[in-house]
């Protein structure tokens, strides 16, 4: 941005800008509708407010705020180090690396503080240590089985996935919302049922 701001003002216009780049960063899965891929700062969206719907539902009492804090900046890191398959396991060799490196460099684009609360947030999610990173980490997973499940499987199946792969990469959801899990793995086995994803 070119007009006079104060520095902090300037930093922070200067990160909103950069993250407009989530828009252009696409995933694998596939909009409702079927007419394209959603792009990262879609998924961002959608987790976040699906977070706010389905808190009800977490293992526990969770900070609502806290938990889209956390959705919102954890895929931010994709402006750089673009995102990683889940079903690619040859692809989250070096993930780690790729996104720490995106880390220091974009959060460094704000205030001070304002770096440390995202690297919190961000290390926050990715340890998934508290009730929050644990419930932030199951509507992360579910969102993209739910967009799979109602597109009967166009992903999944453009990509070969198996549902053990589903199975396996997605338990976690049961720490962070064991009803959200229950429900999963009933979707899971609908979509074997169906055709949509493969035994």
């Amino acid at each position: 941005m070119d007009l006079p701001a104060s520095d902090r003002l300037a930093r922070q216009l200067s990160f909103i800008v950069e993250i407009d780049r989530l828009k252009t960063v696409l995933r694998r899965t596939v909009l409702v509708d079927r007419s394209r891929n959603e792009n990262s700062a879609e998924h961002s969206w959608h987790i976040a407010f699906a977070a706010v719907l389905l808190a009800e539902h977490a293992d526990g009492a969770v900070e609502v705020a806290r938990v889209v804090r956390m959705l919102l900046v954890h895929d931010v890191v994709e402006i750089d180090a673009g995102d990683t398959y889940a079903y690619d396991p040859a692809a989250h060799d070096d993930k780690e690396e790729r996104e720490r490196a995106a880390a220091a460099r974009i959060f460094a684009l704000l205030p001070e503080d304002q770096e440390r609360e995202m690297w919190e947030l961000w290390e926050e999610f990715e340890a998934g240590a508290t009730l929050e990173a644990r419930f932030a980490n199951a509507v992360d997973r579910l969102m993209p089985m739910i967009h799979n499940y109602v597109t009967e499987g166009v992903a999944w199946q453009q990509h070969g996935v198996k549902s053990h792969q589903v199975l396996d990469r997605n338990h976690v959801i049961g720490d962070g919302a064991p009803d959200l899990w229950a429900y999963a793995e009933r979707m899971i086995a609908a979509a074997v049922d169906k055709g949509y994803l493969a035994e």
